[in-house]
């Protein structure tokens, strides 16, 4: 199993004090390697590394405020370390309709996903390839694969990334690193929980249409993204993973 550990490695997860971002770090720091998370709100953050030890550290940071990332990342790559692995992972929503999101509600929804993740991959790929090594990550969406209602302008900007994913793909790839998209499905967390709220025939339609007929687990978004930064991914990238029971390709 040795080719799934990540021992000495330092990784930049965004939005990793809750939900998928910290059951990524959380299963990071558990293969071995050495997490910086970061977000808008730090408390959160705060009992996040609280709850992961001395492996990790965070640093408060909006991925939209783009003219500070080269200085985070400086700061990180001085104080920590060279980064071995970026999870872009810092994500907003709005779920309403397509003919009443305005064009603000789609600017601040692509501003944080694309362009944030464009920027941060930009920021670290310059390094990684300088280094000849390093893996980015792409948190992506079932709406990047096929469409869900009233989220429009999340899924262009999932759409956007997972394009952005391929290709970073054909120009990082002879540099010795690698990208790659997790899509998670419906995932057990705050957010989908509340999405729940008040509509049980939402959440029993997706069991339905999932064949293994439940709901996932943060651990489960955590395995993938450590899979596909280990070296037993080595010869991985480009694609796109869903962790999602089956939806994207049930009936």
């Amino acid at each position: 199993m040795i080719n799934f550990q990540l021992n000495d490695q330092i990784a930049l997860v965004t939005g990793g004090g809750t939900g998928l971002g910290f059951a990524m770090s959380k299963a990071l720091v558990e293969a071995g390697a050495r997490v910086v998370i970061t977000g808008r709100r730090e408390e959160p953050l705060r009992q996040a590394c609280a709850e992961l030890g001395a492996a990790a550290q965070y640093i408060r940071h909006d991925v939209n405020d783009l003219a500070t990332i080269p200085g985070l990342i400086e700061q990180i790559e001085t104080t920590v370390g060279p980064l071995d692995i970026l999870i872009n992972n810092a994500g907003i929503n709005k779920k309403q309709p397509a003919v009443e999101t305005s064009d603000a509600d789609l600017a601040a929804i692509v501003q944080t996903h694309l362009f944030g993740g464009y920027a941060l991959s930009r920021e670290c790929g310059r390094r990684m390839i300088a280094r000849g090594r390093g893996s980015i990550i792409m948190i992506v969406s079932m709406t990047a694969l096929f469409g869900v209602p009233n989220v429009s302008a999340y899924g262009a900007a999932k759409t956007a990334l997972l394009g952005l994913t391929r290709l970073l793909t054909v120009e990082f790839a002879p540099h010795g690193v690698r990208v790659n998209a997790i899509a998670p499905g419906w995932i057990d967390s705050a957010m989908s929980r509340k999405s729940f709220e008040g509509d049980p025939a939402r959440k029993q339609r997706i069991l339905q249409r999932t064949p293994m007929g439940k709901i996932g687990e943060p651990e489960d978004v955590g395995g993938a993204a450590v899979f596909l930064c280990s070296s037993a991914a080595s010869f991985i990238t480009g694609v796109v993973l869903p962790v999602d029971g089956g939806i994207s390709v049930g009936f």
